[in-house]
């Protein structure tokens, strides 16, 4: 991995106020490099150059985790500690592999329908030591959970992306859509059996892109009326 690589990522983790050890970035880098060369065979993402997966691929789900850290603060305070994630569409492990990465204390699951990206994800668990995390060939429909968080990224529609993992999401858990601009028109086509309680922009270093975090639950309240964007 070269150099610059390294520099751009060891800043976009400052700019965003991670406290990320060295054996964490040096996962993470280890990841990227495992994604450049699985990609050359396999067709994981369409991003091709090494510059532009750090910023479209690992900065972007970055992103996320300040964010996830505090939902998860917040559900502990409440004495709903999280424990379990269940990534949706997961691909190349995007933002699935990043979240165990960053979040060692949370058991997580890529689930995909393409057996030969659940295979990668589970080649960088064992490549890089993750015992916590797992790659699952499987549609998220056929998976029962219960799982505290299922989260997904650029995956579906939000109703659809709700619909197929309702299951999955344990009574008290979240949903976590990241999402690039604010979602209107799918908020308003959520039934009211999913709340959403917040929507969470986001800012990705090195990236001039709009983003954002959907936050759901279950609940009857009607749905399309989040919390406005702080």
């Amino acid at each position: 991995m070269s150099q610059s690589l390294q520099a751009a990522l060891a800043a976009g983790v400052r700019s965003l106020g991670l406290n990320l050890s060295d054996g964490q970035i040096g996962q993470l880098l280890d990841f990227l490099a495992l994604l450049q060369k699985w990609n050359r065979v396999y067709n994981l993402t369409a991003v091709r150059e090494p510059g532009d997966m750090l910023t479209h691929h690992l900065l972007d789900s970055l992103a996320a985790v300040p964010a996830l850290q505090r939902q998860l603060a917040a559900q502990a305070g409440a004495g709903q500690a999280a424990s379990t994630l269940l990534d949706v569409g997961s691909g190349g492990g995007l933002p699935g592999v990043v979240f165990a990465i960053c979040l060692p204390e949370l058991a997580v699951q890529c689930v995909d329908t393409v057996a030969k990206k659940a295979a990668f994800v589970q080649q960088v668990a064992v490549s890089l030591r993750l015992p916590n995390l797992r790659g699952v060939h499987a549609r998220v429909e056929s998976l029962a959970g219960p799982f505290d968080i299922v989260s997904s990224r650029a995956f579906a529609s939000l109703a659809d992306f709700t619909a197929w993992s309702q299951a999955a999401l344990a009574p008290d858990g979240i949903w976590l859509a990241m999402k690039g601009k604010h979602p209107a028109e799918e908020l308003a086509a959520l039934p009211g059996g999913v709340e959403v309680f917040h929507v969470e922009p986001l800012r990705v270093p090195g990236l001039d892109a709009e983003r954002c975090i959907v936050w759901m639950r279950h609940g009857a309240n009607p749905a399309g009326a989040p919390d406005a964007l702080t």
